[in-house]
C-alpha cells in the first residue's frame, strides 16, 4: 500500500465527503512546520480516528478545520462552506470538544449550554438540551455549578456544550483524557449513538483501544504528515500479521537448516516456535509447516493463533523511515 493518501484525485472532494482538506500546511512563527501538504476527505456519517505521537500535528489539524488556527497554505471546506471565506456558516456546522477543560466554572451546566447555543444564533430548545444532558448522564447535574463537578463530569459538559447548537460534524480532541475506564466506555456508547443519528465524528486519541473499538476509518499523522488513511478493517487486514505459536514437546537449540527459510522464530528457552504468515494470502503455509515439522521429528503439544492489534500496526507505521511504503 502506498503510505501517502495525499494524491486525492483532481483536488476535488469525494461525493460523500462532509469535510474536504486540500494541500493544507502550517508553519508557525519561528519556522516550525506543524503540518505538511495534508489532503483528507472525511466521509459524512463516519467515525474517523486520528492517531499519532505527541506533537505529530493532530490538534493543529483539528484547530485549523475548526477555524481556531489559520493555515499557512491550502483550503478546508466543511459541509460545503469554505472555512475562511464563509467562516460563520462553516463554524455553525462544527462542534469541538477540546483537550483542556475550559468552561465557565461559576455557571451552572444548563446555563452554559443555553449560552453556547445562543452564540450560534439558535433559538431556545429546552427539549433538545434536556436530551443532550440525559444522553450524557448530566440531567441530574443541570443546576450544579461546573466548578463542583468531577473531572469526568466536566468533560461530559464540554461534549454537551459542543452539541448544544446541533452540529453535523463533531471533533473530539482526546475525549477520554483523565476519564476513568467505566466513563470511557459510556462515552464510546454515546459517540456511537451520535454517529448512528447522523453526526460525523472525528476524534484524536492516545488510547489505541478507543480507535480500534469505535472508528470506521483510521488516519495516522506523524511529524506533520498524514501517512495513511484507511478503513479500519482493511488496514488491519493489510498491515496486520497472524502468528501461529507452537509449544514444543522438547526444547530445541536452534531451528533446523531445512526450516531456516521459513518465517519462524525460536524462543530463548527453545520451547516455543512462532510462525508468522500473511493475512492477505490465500495459502497460509500452515499445512506445509506442520508436515515439515513432522519430517524433522519436531513434536508439539499445543498451538494457538493470534493476530496483530491496531496498536502494533500503529507502532510499526510511525517507526518506519520517511518515504518507506507501508
Amino acid at each position: 500500500m502506498n503510505a501517502s493518501p495525499n494524491a486525492v484525485a483532481a483536488n476535488q472532494p469525494g461525493p460523500d465527503a462532509i469535510v474536504s482538506v486540500r494541500n493544507l500546511g502550517k508553519v508557525y512563527k519561528g519556522g516550525f512546520e506543524a503540518l505538511r501538504n495534508i489532503n483528507l476527505d472525511i466521509r459524512r456519517g463516519e467515525i474517523l480516528a486520528l492517531l499519532g505521537p505527541n506533537g505529530a500535528g493532530k490538534t493543529t489539524l483539528i484547530s485549523i478545520i475548526c477555524g481556531i488556527v489559520n493555515a499557512s497554505t491550502g483550503t478546508v471546506v466543511a459541509d460545503g462552506h469554505d472555512i475562511e471565506r464563509d467562516y460563520r456558516a462553516a463554524r455553525s456546522v462544527i462542534g469541538l470538544v477540546p483537550q483542556e477543560l475550559h468552561t465557565d466554572a461559576f455557571e451552572s451546566v444548563m446555563a452554559t449550554l443555553k449560552f453556547s447555543r445562543g452564540l450560534f444564533g439558535k433559538p431556545p430548545d429546552p427539549a433538545y438540551l434536556e436530551k443532550v444532558l440525559r444522553d450524557l448522564s448530566l440531567w441530574e447535574k443541570r443546576d450544579d455549578k461546573i466548578m463542583t463537578l468531577s473531572g469526568g463530569m466536566k468533560r461530559r459538559v464540554l461534549i454537551a456544550k459542543a452539541l448544544s447548537h446541533q452540529p453535523g460534524i463533531l471533533f473530539l480532541d482526546e475525549p477520554s483524557a483523565g476519564v476513568d475506564v467505566e466513563l470511557r466506555h459510556d462515552m464510546w456508547q454515546m459517540v456511537r449513538r451520535l454517529r448512528d443519528a447522523g453526526t460525523t465524528i472525528i476524534l484524536t486519541t492516545h488510547y489505541i483501544e478507543e480507535a480500534e473499538e469505535m472508528a470506521d476509518r483510521i488516519g495516522v499523522i506523524n511529524k506533520g504528515e498524514l501517512i495513511l488513511v484507511e478503513d479500519k478493517d482493511v488496514l488491519m487486514r493489510k498491515l496486520g500479521k497472524k502468528q501461529l505459536t507452537l509449544s514444543l514437546q522438547q526444547a530445541m537449540d536452534k531451528i533446523p537448516d531445512g526450516l531456516a527459510a521459513l518465517p519462524l522464530e525460536l524462543s530463548d528457552d527453545g520451547l516455543t516456535l512462532v510462525y508468522t504468515f500473511d493475512t492477505q494470502s490465500e495459502e497460509t503455509g500452515i499445512a506445509g509447516l506442520l508436515r515439515r515439522l513432522g519430517e524433522h521429528g519436531i513434536d508439539f503439544k499445543d498451538l494457538r493463533s493470534s493476530e496483530s492489534s491496531l496498536e502494533e500496526i500503529f507502532v510499526n507505521l510511525v517507526r518506519k523511515p520517511k518515504g518507506e511504503p507501508a
